[in-house]
């Protein structure tokens, strides 16, 4: 038996890295997955290869800051599974550091959009389906920069990670009655094509691996089985908390 038997999932930002990896996870684990990305075919691709290996999975087109998009996610959800058990907020973006006197409102506002505004608008549409299933686990990917090693952080970035943070004990304490439950994950630096086109020199690489006491980053299965735990039941005593899967990061 898989952890999530029975139990339905959508899934933002699962065209590639740790959302792709959640969607083949999920499905393996007996879900039934509708996972969302604004990258349609390599969705589709994802798609492909999780029906191939005999799970059940779908791809929509999902711009995580369009309200239209995530209402069009959740009915996909709804209308072709019957109902809506686990949300994972798991979209985000990241953009290389500036000093905050040099960020652009532009760039600010689109960090977050994606990273902040994108958690609300499918915690919003998610909450009602939810309800009507008699409750789920919503998992929001947020980042140790929501939390620490301040010096070191972009600062867009991080208050969009800090939002999320928070975003999730409000969801978690304001849903409790629904029997929904909210938690939020903060990886530190973690071996996907995000991290590595912020940082594209090796150098700035190693130099941010010296803050992590196992001196290396996670790899992406890592941090997913992290997330399945959150979606699972055998989290079901655990909302509105913090994973911190960091590598010790935060204890220095």
């Amino acid at each position: 038996m898989g952890k999530l038997d029975g139990k339905v999932a959508l899934i933002s930002g699962g065209a590639r890295g740790q959302g792709a990896a959640e969607a083949r996870v999920f499905a393996r684990e007996g879900a039934q997955v509708v996972f969302g990305d604004i990258r349609d075919e390599a969705g589709k691709q994802v798609e492909a290869e999780i029906r191939a290996a005999g799970g059940e999975a779908v791809y929509v087109h999902l711009d995580v800051t369009s309200e239209a998009d995530w209402r069009r996610a959740v009915n996909e959800a709804v209308s072709r599974y019957g109902k809506l058990n686990v949300l994972i907020n798991n979209a985000g973006i990241v953009i290389p550091r500036v000093p905050i006197e040099e960020r652009s409102e532009d760039d600010w506002e689109l960090v977050m959009a994606v990273n902040a505004k994108g958690v609300f608008l499918g915690t919003k549409h998610a909450i009602p389906a939810m309800r009507r299933a008699g409750g789920g686990s919503i998992v929001n990917i947020s980042s140790i920069a929501g939390i620490g090693q301040s010096l070191h952080q972009e600062p867009a970035y991080a208050a969009s990670k800090g939002a999320v943070r928070i975003f999730t004990k409000v969801t978690a304490s304001q849903h409790a009655k629904d029997k929904i439950r909210c938690n939020s994950v903060h990886p530190g630096p973690v071996d996907t094509d995000m991290l590595h086109s912020a940082m594209p020199e090796a150098e700035a690489l190693q130099s941010r691996l010296l803050r992590v006491p196992l001196g290396r980053m996670a790899a992406v299965d890592e941090i997913v089985n992290g997330v399945l735990f959150l979606a699972s039941d055998d989290s079901s005593y655990v909302t509105g908390s913090e994973l911190v899967i960091d590598g010790g990061a935060l204890a220095q």
